[in-house]
């Protein structure tokens, strides 16, 4: 078996129990609005903080890899979050929950993202990158959904903190399986790339810790001329504010003004993660066989629809089920074909590309969750947000028709940016 695949399967339990973090506050709101006397604004806006620094270090953490190599930027993550939640056993005031879990969680989330996935699967992969993607990518949005359910149950029969204590086990786990079985690249093992033809030299590191940290930047400027990019950095926003940002952090607390329990939403979300697995390793099939601007096309389109039906399902259980459904299998399908799209248009310097891009969806992510908390704070309801947001994915949708085929962009970026 090709050593990627060991790679591949190490980088999917980081990117699960990660996301299962990046999750954890999903059914925190309301035993800390309890607890503390919070309001649900302030604690979102701990929470938007999160999803901010976990999209603007996406480009960074990849200059970072590129630097210092996946082994070490995951495990320095890993460790970073896991103190993260660790502090959170002593806060007793919201600047703590914005230190522990904005700040702190927030960076160290931020360091593997989806940034890590794009990395391991264009690194080690030529054959079958859009399928692995999937994988990778299912394993994000299925760590943050999967969890809950079992989070929720220890929240509420022991309490918040042995809820997180269950996160730090599964951090610590993810830790030793990156220090035992992660490698960089393929050449450190003496091999190519599966389904590679030829050798694939690495690219050559930043000459020095300045250069390194202005990558970014510079891959940043070239991208910037491309409306390709722009549209892709506009719907990912959207994605953001339609994923992590509304459903995975108010869902629980929205159907408990509904009198739903917290276990019973958490569930639904769980089949929100179960059915998501199936459609964005799906999505990743199809992105390796057809148009992906088609594919997003429909996937924002059917997940804003989804979202305008949610206030109408009089969150029965049938009206949730059939949501969970259809909203699941699009939960994050739209990231193996923006990936693809990226790779396809900025080559080498795609996942410094895609982390710019990452970082849109996570502004977008961030302004969700705290307009969603804003509104249930002021107007008594959550539902504004989830209009907004299923309004947004169908803009979203006709703007991905402003795509046009074009050559490659990479060549274009560097001859007018020598130094990218």
């Amino acid at each position: 078996m090709h050593y990627g695949w060991i790679v591949a399967a190490v980088t999917f339990l980081t990117m699960l129990v990660t996301a299962g973090a990046v999750g954890a506050p999903g059914v925190l709101i309301a035993p800390l609005e309890r607890e503390f006397g919070w309001a649900n604004a302030d604690i979102s806006s701990a929470l938007a903080l999160r999803l901010v620094l976990f999209g603007l270090m996406g480009p960074f953490a990849a200059a970072f890899m590129n630097r210092f190599g996946v082994r070490r930027v995951a495990g320095v993550a890993l460790v970073l979050i896991a103190c993260g939640v660790a502090g959170s056993f002593a806060m007793t005031q919201i600047w703590h929950l914005m230190l522990f879990w904005g700040l702190v969680v927030g960076l160290g989330t931020g360091l593997t993202a989806m940034v890590l996935g794009a990395t391991v699967a264009t690194r080690w992969f030529v054959a079958r990158r859009g399928l692995v993607l999937g994988l990778l990518t299912a394993s994000t949005a299925t760590g943050q959904l999967v969890f809950l359910p079992l989070l929720a149950w220890l929240t509420d029969h022991y309490g918040w903190r042995t809820a997180l204590a269950f996160v730090l086990v599964m951090l610590t786990t993810a830790t030793v399986a990156v220090l035992a079985l992660m490698r960089d690249r393929p050449s450190d093992l003496g091999l190519r790339p599966y389904g590679a033809t030829a050798d694939v030299p690495p690219p050559q590191a930043p000459a020095g810790f300045t250069a390194m940290l202005m990558s970014p930047l510079l891959a940043l400027r070239a991208a910037a001329t491309s409306l390709t990019f722009w549209v892709l950095f506009g719907t990912f926003f959207v994605c953001g504010a339609s994923t992590n940002g509304l459903v995975q952090t108010h869902f629980v607390s929205l159907c408990g003004d509904y009198g739903i329990a917290a276990v019973t939403a958490a569930g639904m979300l769980a089949v929100i993660g179960v059915f998501d697995f199936a459609g964005t390793v799906g999505s990743g099939w199809l992105s390796d066989r057809y148009d992906c601007r088609v594919l997003l096309f429909w996937y924002y389109g059917l997940r804003g629809l989804s979202l305008l039906y949610l206030p109408f399902s009089e969150f029965t259980f049938y009206g949730l089920s059939l949501f969970a459904v259809f909203y699941g299998l699009d939960w994050v399908a739209t990231v193996p074909p923006t990936v693809k799209l990226v790779a396809d248009r900025f080559g080498e310097n795609a996942n410094l590309v895609f982390g710019w891009v990452f970082a849109g969806h996570q502004l977008g992510a961030a302004s969700a969750a705290y307009g969603a908390g804003f509104s249930r704070t002021v107007y008594a309801s959550y539902l504004p947000a989830f209009f907004v947001a299923g309004a947004l994915c169908l803009f979203a949708a006709a703007a991905l028709l402003l795509i046009r085929e074009r050559p490659l962009l990479a060549e274009i970026a560097r001859k007018r940016y020598p130094g990218l």
